[in-house]
């Protein structure tokens, strides 16, 4: 189902600098150039496939999105209720790689953002990362506000192999 050409594109960064100690840390991001054009398939991951199985399934709370071209699959987008902080959180936005920039990876956010009004919830949240400028642009465009970030989320090196996670919020109540 998600075997579509999600391939990451881009030839930009954000560089993240923290400029104080404790709790006087302050966090910087800039845009700048890759040292060499990023181009990464961006396959499925297995913990991904089993989240939107267990979507699918009805075991987990939470909405699954497709977009068809032509009885192509170009576009999916998934998010989970999380019940205890009354949030939905976006596991996964991705577009076929030749239909980017025509407005479907924002509809199907919008269209997220409207279920989660339905819902009640108070939020919707999702996590890029400083390496994949697309995703981040694609949640600024969509209404979500920059509210964090971890510079240890994957690893203890995070920062250095320039891939931090960013933290955004879309506030509904």
């Amino acid at each position: 189902m998600i075997e579509l050409d999600a391939t990451i594109e881009s030839e930009r960064y954000l560089h993240v600098q923290r400029e104080g100690e404790g709790l006087t840390a302050v966090w910087k991001l800039e845009e700048r150039p890759l040292r060499e054009k990023r181009l990464d398939n961006n396959a499925a991951s297995d913990e991904l496939r089993f989240g939107l199985k267990q979507l699918l399934g009805g075991v987990e709370e939470g909405i699954v999105l497709a977009a068809e071209h032509e009885e192509q699959l170009v576009g999916l987008a998934a998010a989970r209720h999380n019940l205890e902080r009354k949030t939905l959180q976006v596991i996964d936005v991705r577009v076929d790689y030749d239909l980017r920039r025509e407005g479907i990876g924002i509809a199907m956010l919008f269209q997220i953002i409207a279920k989660a009004r339905e819902m009640g919830v108070r939020a919707v949240t999702a996590v890029t990362y400083t390496d994949n400028l697309p995703a981040a642009r694609l949640a600024q465009k969509s209404g979500f506000d920059l509210c964090g970030v971890d510079t240890h989320y994957k690893s203890n090196h995070d920062l250095v192999k320039e891939a931090v996670a960013l933290f955004w919020y879309v506030a509904l109540d």
